[in-house]
């Protein structure tokens, strides 16, 4: 049973908690609502909306929940969708220690719980995709289905020729000097993300969503923040790697772009669980929700 929003509650060590005005606004429309949910000494900021079974939406780097907006929307009538800043990230604090995968998972498998959720569909896209097979191996009991958006596993099969390909320098981008470096040069930085990744950067993030995704990780310790989940990848292949022995019991959905990572997760999704469906979506690179919205919310809403 859904708990009321408004009261102060705690459960599985997590507790709503009042809600100030936020660093920057998630507007939804109408019928959604954004909470700050205290969860191991950190606050995970979470928008839902909706009716219906519960559907958790888990952004990626470079972007934060405000990129589910056109999914949640279509999703709403039918599900109660729920969308996480991952700590660190968006209206997220910066926790003291644990931005890694599996950490992130369990803030956001708790902070969901807090929230009087107890089973859902998981949505994950790039670095969320790997805290979306964190959350579904860890709690395999609380997820219904989970769809995997263009990205890879670490550790599981196939992983280190993506992680080792030296045109994707950014994995190994971390640290002081990288943070002088990009100190008020952030746009030259993201473009890079927004543009290299895209099949054609004219169908990728608009000016709009570029400039408050800019905003938010300018702001003091949040670049720092970021990367610091990159710098869990050597981590998190170790881990996924013990996860991944035992097979994921629910249904798998594998969607990326044919000019991007499609083909190689779908080989990686195939590993990890035996009911998988894959979706490789063609002229489309790795910003799926931007370069190819229609197929991309089609996809998902027909395996949701």
């Amino acid at each position: 049973m859904k708990l009321a929003l408004s009261a102060l509650i705690a459960f599985a060590g997590a507790m709503l908690i009042p809600q100030p005005s936020l660093a920057f606004p998630v507007d939804f429309g109408p019928g959604f609502t954004t909470h700050r949910v205290s969860v191991d000494g950190s606050v995970v900021s979470v928008t839902v909306g909706g009716h219906g079974p519960v559907v958790v939406l888990i952004h990626g780097y470079a972007e934060d929940s405000r990129m589910w907006k056109p999914l949640a929307l279509a999703l709403a009538p039918r599900f109660t969708v729920v969308a996480p800043d991952l700590p660190g990230i968006g209206n997220s604090s910066i926790p003291t220690s644990g931005l890694d995968m599996k950490s992130a998972a369990r803030r956001v498998h708790d902070a969901v719980a807090a929230l009087g959720f107890h089973r859902a569909s998981v949505v994950g896209h790039d670095i969320g995709l790997m805290v979306a097979y964190a959350y579904a191996a860890m709690y395999p009991g609380d997820v219904e289905r989970l769809a995997l958006m263009d990205a890879f596993l670490p550790g599981v099969a196939g992983w280190q020729a993506i992680y080792n390909d030296p045109n994707l320098w950014h994995f190994r981008f971390h640290g002081p000097t990288p943070l002088a470096l990009v100190a008020g040069r952030e746009r030259i930085y993201f473009n890079y993300y927004w543009n290299d990744f895209a099949a054609d950067p004219n169908r990728s993030l608009s000016p709009t969503d570029r400039d408050g995704y800019i905003a938010a990780y300018s702001r003091p310790g949040r670049m720092a923040a970021g990367w610091a989940y990159f710098a869990s990848f050597p981590q998190t292949a170790i881990d996924f790697a013990q996860l991944a022995a035992r097979k994921l019991p629910m249904p798998v959905l594998s969607i990326g772009g044919a000019k991007a990572n499609g083909v190689a997760l779908a080989a990686q999704a195939k590993l990890i669980c035996d009911d998988v469906t894959v979706v490789v979506l063609p002229n489309t690179g790795h910003w799926l929700m931007e370069e190819n919205p229609s197929a991309t919310m089609a996809a998902l809403e027909k395996f949701l």
